[in-house]
């Protein structure tokens, strides 16, 4: 079996790793107690823990038990110290919770919880177990001094006095009815009262209320023979009125004719241990700076509420919560974000519901339907009215809002993991419309953005595999109707090449896909007759600061002359730009030709014009409205004025090919003159003089 830190393989790949956790759990250990072994074989002892701990959390079904004999095996190893428990929590709790390879471990902090509850009860039990040692010492120890001489008795004695108060564990002598005969000073400390203060007191006075009852049962069955000596981890009661959380280990000690005489009661106090492990299953559990539920807990939530009613699930996320974090800071943030939590812990108060932090500014609530459940309009519009209310950090009124998916009353057959994608999927499809929007889950709109979502994932891999290509369409004079240049497009199959730039531009793989595409189609129209080769940049490409690199290494690298080459930027991409672009300059002195792509002829695409060095704009697609024919007809000759050609779009038919010369359109493209053919037909399309 692979370990638990290490990628899947050999076992004998795996051992490396484990032996590192072993040596860090050495050194943290090691020094907490004395124990007779060189530094090599205290790591060797401890790697078989580390094993035995590796195969439970990974075997299933899963079982803690097996970890039990790691508690045991340290005490017996001396391996005692106060400090040893804590320091071994911690260490093997960060490496069993934050290593990356564990993150699809189903319900690791459950597993983690415990596994290193089942360790800590074992050594507890172990150090209890070794103290009933002496407990027995004592008990034959009396016995003994009933039988011996006199000096055997007082050389007993002094070993059971020295025992009873040199032990760190509490010890009570009781009469059977419960009333203190002898108490140790650790005792006495342990309940913060003064020392043989207890003696003549009832030991069930301190008792936790809550536990009395049930410890009082087990010392009258202990003492009637009923039962045998027991251990129980039960609450007492400090002077201050506080509770300690404490192991009792209780057993009889009989007269010398074998009857019941005494109770002997020994007490470690595991308070701290109690509340480590309290903390730690709430840290695994959730949100370190909300305190609300962390993911994993939400989703253990969610399962139950889901199995057995109806429930509504809202994911939602605050709208440009950035704004804060960069305008005044990540410290105001972070107590927003603690104020919204705490107004949607309240929004659901009197619920069955859970909330709960998914990410950074992400939020999720499952509200279990019941009768005083609100619809799901209702829920949103108290959502927004709550955020909205300004919270004042420091000189600061802040205010939110949220945008909001919802999945409401998913079938009982829908698992855990669906109803977070489509709570997700639908918060991404809210967010496209805008701030403080929320929306329903749509099972068809939901299956064609998962359709689109799987082509995105698969762009890369069809990088890889050569299945993306390059394909070329013509430019058509409208006068001449003789090819006045190619255009490089991008084809996958029966994906085109206006969807195949989105999904690049959506997984980050424009600029790659972006420089092979140029240089792939460089290198082709090096081999065709002298006509100009046109590529039309990304919006990612068309900012990119090593723009001119790519095409000065493409053109180096492939031997095709710089004023064959024509760049057209896309023109949203110019217009959201913040600095002004230099890259259109930069490539007309170069030799380049440049234009603009996907031009409407707005105000700010004409101030474009006045700016840049371009040589064309691509217009969209054909008008078909009497006034929109009108304003493109204008527009074309306002561009003609600052001696730009213009190059028209996605020409279907012979009327638009017409109608586009008429208005002086220089060049079109579209499936009327040649669709898109790959780079082996370029040669016959180039032949071609009449479309």
């Amino acid at each position: 079996m692979t370990s638990f830190i290490d990628p899947p393989g050999s076992e004998a790949a795996a051992r490396p790793r484990r032996l590192q956790l072993a040596r860090d759990w050495a050194a943290v250990v090691s020094t907490t107690s004395y124990v007779p072994m060189s530094p090599a074989e205290i790591e060797e002892f401890l790697l078989g823990l580390v094993d035995v701990i590796a195969d439970a959390l990974q075997d299933e079904p899963f079982d803690a038990a097996p970890v039990a004999a790691v508690g045991s095996r340290l005490v017996a190893a001396h391996f005692t110290g106060p400090e040893t428990l804590r320091h071994t929590v911690e260490v093997l709790g960060h490496a069993l919770l934050f290593t990356p390879e564990l993150r699809d471990v189903p319900r690791l902090p459950e597993k983690v919880v415990s596994l290193l509850g089942e360790l800590s009860t074992s050594f507890a039990t172990a150090m209890r177990l070794d103290a009933l040692d002496q407990q027995e010492e004592i008990k034959w120890a009396l016995l003994w001094a009933k039988q011996r001489v006199e000096r055997a008795l007082k050389v007993t004695e002094q070993r059971f006095r020295e025992v009873f108060t040199s032990s760190p564990l509490g010890i009570a002598i009781t009469n059977l009815d419960g009333t203190c005969v002898e108490v140790n000073a650790a005792l006495s400390e342990m309940l913060e009262v003064e020392e043989n203060s207890l003696v003549g007191t009832r030991l069930s006075a301190l008792f936790h209320p809550e536990d009395a009852p049930l410890l009082a049962t087990l010392y009258s069955d202990v003492a009637d023979g009923a039962a045998q000596p027991f251990r129980e981890q039960r609450r007492l009661v400090r002077a201050d009125g506080e509770p300690m959380w404490a192991h009792l280990a209780v057993s009889l000690l009989r007269d010398a004719d074998g009857e019941p005489a005494f109770h002997v009661t020994i007490v470690e106090d595991v308070s701290e241990l109690h509340l480590l492990q309290k903390n730690l299953d709430f840290q695994l559990l959730h949100d370190s700076l909300t305190g609300l539920s962390n993911r994993q807990h939400f989703v253990t939530q969610l399962e139950a509420m889901h199995s057995r009613s109806a429930i509504t699930l809202y994911h939602l996320a605050l709208d440009a919560f950035s704004v804060v974090n960069n305008g005044i800071g990540h410290e105001a943030g972070d107590q927003l974000l603690k104020v919204v939590a705490r107004r949607l812990e309240n929004l659901v108060e009197g619920q069955r519901a859970v909330v709960a932090r998914t990410s950074g500014d992400e939020f999720a609530i499952v509200v279990e339907h019941t009768p005083a459940s609100r619809p799901v309009h209702e829920m949103i519009e108290r959502i927004n009215e709550e955020l909205g209310e300004p919270t004042w950090i420091g000189d600061h009124g802040l205010a939110l809002s949220a945008t909001t998916g919802v999945v409401d009353r998913p079938s009982q057959g829908t698992d855990v993991p669906e109803l977070l994608r489509a709570a997700n999927a639908t918060l991404h499809r809210a967010k496209a419309r805008g701030k403080r929007q929320w929306l329903s889950y749509d099972q068809r709109l939901d299956a064609r953005d998962r359709e689109r979502f799987q082509r995105a994932a698969a762009l890369p891999g069809a990088v890889e595999s050569g299945e993306l290509e390059v394909v070329y369409q013509p430019l058509v004079d409208l006068r001449t109707r003789r090819v006045a240049g190619v255009e490089a497009r991008l084809g996958w199959g029966d994906v085109g090449h206006e969807e195949c730039l989105a999904l690049a531009e959506q997984t980050g793989m424009s600029l790659p896909i972006g420089r092979w595409a140029l240089r792939e189609a460089c290198e082709r129209a090096v081999l065709w007759p002298d006509v100009p080769l046109h590529v039309a940049l990304t919006p990612t490409q068309s900012l990119d600061e090593d723009l001119v690199a790519s095409v000065k290494s493409a053109l180096d690298e492939t031997g095709l002359p710089p004023h064959r080459l024509h760049v057209a930027f896309n023109t949203g991409a110019l217009l959201s730009a913040v600095d002004e672009d230099d890259n259109a300059q930069v490539l007309t002195d170069s030799g380049v030709s440049t234009g603009l792509d996907g031009f409407l002829g707005g105000y700010d695409e004409l101030v474009l014009l006045t700016q840049l060095p371009l040589r064309s704009l691509t217009t969209c697609r054909t008008p078909r409205d009497p006034l929109l024919r009108a304003a493109v007809r204008e527009m074309v000759s306002v561009v003609h004025r600052a001696d730009v050609t213009v190059l028209a779009a996605d020409v279907a038919t012979a009327e638009d090919a017409a109608w586009w010369e008429s208005i002086g359109v220089e060049a079109a493209r579209g499936d009327f003159f040649s669709p898109p053919v790959p780079a082996d037909e370029v040669a016959a399309l180039l032949g071609t003089t009449d479309a």
